[in-house]
């Protein structure tokens, strides 16, 4: 199958308040088949913090939080969280979104899901009458270079503070796309 007929099994779906739990469960999957080696905990405490079925049902309540399954014959494979309305530094004067979050777990990668998703984000934010998408990338990860094949510029840095983190993954590019 090739990668355009697969990405078309590909269906993304918003999200409900009820839908905490599988949220929580796809989120942990997918983060734990990338992200582990990033902590001294084994990601522990960052799993605890961000991706607990009681932070999802806080955030699915927050109407600036889209949140999006990606389902794959109707099975999560990821997920996708939007903040719209999030400026971004610098670039004030402009109506920005943000993608703060967009995971797949292993098993549903190199299949395109990626870049749809990404048209997803793309269509939505436009429709929301948006100029900007941007997002925070690791600056150690591959994800860098497909954000910049997808037409993002870099535009600033930072480094994550996590105690847990082990340091030399900490830092982050900041990367925006004109719509």
């Amino acid at each position: 199958m090739n990668q355009d007929s697969a990405a078309t099994l590909l269906e993304i779906i918003a999200c409900k308040p009820e839908d905490e739990k599988r949220l929580s469960d796809i989120a942990i999957r997918s983060y734990k088949d990338f992200y582990l080696y990033l902590w001294h905990d084994g990601g522990d405490w960052y799993i605890n913090h961000s991706f607990s079925p009681s932070v999802f049902k806080k955030q699915l309540k927050n109407r600036n939080h889209a949140f999006f399954l990606l389902n794959e014959k109707e099975k999560p494979v990821g997920f996708l969280k939007l903040n719209i309305d999030q400026p971004l530094n610098g670039y004030s004067q402009y109506n920005c979104i943000e993608l703060e979050r967009i995971y797949l777990i292993k098993a549903a990668t190199g299949k395109g899901y990626g870049r749809q998703a990404m048209k997803f984000c793309f269509d939505y934010a436009r429709r929301l009458k948006k100029e900007i998408i941007w997002l925070k990338a690791m600056d150690s990860s591959d994800a860098v270079s497909f954000y910049k094949k997808l037409n993002f510029e870099s535009c600033g840095s930072f480094h994550l503070d996590f105690q847990q983190m082990k340091t030399e993954f900490r830092g982050m590019i900041i990367l925006m796309k004109w719509l």
